[in-house]
């Protein structure tokens, strides 16, 4: 079946969508020996699809990981420069490329998806799908400021405007 040849080089593991755009704009990719153009098809079934000359690999398995993040763990893929913490991805022994779906603040602990497949990615992260998510925060006491305003408000003031 044709498909995009970003989404095809994507699946494939060669990049993000966009990224993929960028090699075929270069002129990198070629479909059956001729330089492919941006929104160009191709089945990967039966056209011999190339960047820089290589066959491209098969499309990547869709890998799904539901990982209880713990506490002082990044949610994060790719820590900054300088930056030591340990990642999520530090703690998948999983042959591809994962990514997080959503994020946890560093301090926080609970379950976190990670995948490869950008279209469930999508289902679950952009608004205009409406998911409503539940978070639940566990408070030292109903006595301090911070908690008796989680309790009137919902909503805790290091991460709110009061």
């Amino acid at each position: 079946m044709p498909e995009r040849l970003q989404k095809i080089l994507a699946q494939a593991g060669y990049g993000s969508r966009r990224a993929c755009e960028d090699f075929i704009i270069a002129g990198r990719v070629r479909v059956n020996g001729q330089v492919a153009s941006l929104g160009q098809k191709a089945d990967p079934a039966s056209d011999k699809i190339t960047l820089d000359g290589k066959l491209i690999a098969a499309a990547e398995a869709l890998t799904y990981v539901a990982l209880y993040k713990p506490r002082n763990v990044l949610s994060t893929v790719e820590r900054e420069k300088g930056d030591d913490r340990q990642t999520v991805l530090d703690l998948v022994d999983v042959p591809g490329h994962l990514y997080p779906v959503g994020r946890l603040d560093f301090e926080s602990e609970g379950l976190v998806l990670m995948t490869n497949d950008g279209n469930l990615t999508n289902q679950l992260t952009h608004p205009r799908y409406g998911h409503q998510f539940l978070w639940i925060q566990q408070m030292c006491c109903f006595h301090c400021y911070e908690c008796q305003w989680i309790v009137h408000t919902g909503q805790n003031p290091r991460y709110t405007s009061i």
